[in-house]
């Protein structure tokens, strides 16, 4: 239950993570990225945690390996403007390394993060099991195929198209998506297959497996408040509704090639004050738990 868009391809995150390199004015090291077309007011916010996970790792050279980050949206970055991503090199020890990355936009901060890199060692190990039984992605219908002959609430073309194609990684959802009703029971847990459109693009600057890091930064963000939205009954194209990031962190376990369906597995947290709390965790299709996601955003019904 397929549907191939030929324009959907994964250059939108190819070009969200392409850092030119530039003069810093306030830390060790900065780069210069764009912010990627989206059809909301701002900024897509993983675009930023990607992008800045990315200048992080291109200040590392002693060959060690992001494991987590810590961010915060000060303020929403424009749309189609640079952003201006200086890197603090904190610490650089035998073990492990920190890095602090702050974007600045029209002079103003406008998102912070720490990266924390790590060497890695031998040692005993877990790793979660995947219990959850989800349909394969193949019987699922993908972004494109799903809205076709649909419209409604706030969806324009515009927005249709992006959904549909613009994201550069095809998501597909279990229950069904949120994007102009709530599909399924208003339960507070979600399953997102995700898979990008064609194969990742080298990066400058980054290895194959430092892409695919970011990779995961950058998709993340798409889905990870929709629980809240579901259990809320709050489709994306609710009229008045407005969500934005608050804060983000990200744990990454374990090496994973991007190239085939990841499944994300999402779940709301807690809800209140305007402020929702959700969490995910990506496995591969073998069942391998690669990546973990929490993430607190603001949700107002209007």
């Amino acid at each position: 239950m397929t549907t191939t868009d030929t324009r959907a391809t994964s250059t939108v995150f190819t070009a969200a993570v392409t850092l030119t390199a530039a003069e810093p004015e306030r830390f060790d090291l900065a780069f210069d990225a764009v912010t990627q077309p989206c059809p909301w007011p701002k900024a897509y916010g993983g675009d930023l945690v990607a992008a800045a996970a990315s200048a992080a790792m291109r200040s590392i050279t002693d060959g060690k390996t992001l494991h987590s980050m810590h961010s915060y949206f000060l303020r929403p970055a424009d749309i189609g403007a640079t952003v201006r991503y200086e890197v603090e090199l904190l610490r650089d020890g035998r073990g492990y390394s920190t890095r602090q990355v702050r974007g600045y936009q029209g002079g103003k901060a406008i998102y912070v993060c720490l990266a924390n890199f790590a060497a890695g060692e031998a040692g005993d190990g877990y790793r979660a099991e995947l219990t959850a039984s989800v349909p394969e992605p193949e019987t699922l219908p993908d972004s494109a195929t799903y809205l076709a002959d649909r419209s409604g609430g706030t969806m324009t073309e515009e927005s249709k198209r992006y959904w549909s194609a613009g994201r550069s990684f095809d998501m597909r959802h279990v229950p069904g998506p949120v994007y102009l009703t709530v599909e399924g029971e208003r339960v507070p847990q979600q399953a997102v297959w995700v898979r990008p459109f064609d194969a990742l693009r080298p990066v400058a600057g980054l290895t194959d497996a430092q892409r695919d890091q970011a990779a995961l930064a950058y998709v993340c963000d798409y889905t990870i408040l929709e629980p809240l939205l579901r259990v809320l009954d709050l489709p994306w194209a609710r009229p008045g509704l407005v969500t934005a990031s608050l804060d983000h962190a990200m744990w990454f376990h374990r090496p994973a090639p991007v190239a085939d369906w990841l499944l994300y597995l999402q779940e709301a947290v807690a809800i209140d004050a305007g402020r929702g709390l959700g969490s995910g965790r990506f496995f591969t299709r073998s069942g391998l738990h690669v990546a973990t996601v929490l993430q607190e955003g603001m949700i107002r019904a209007g």
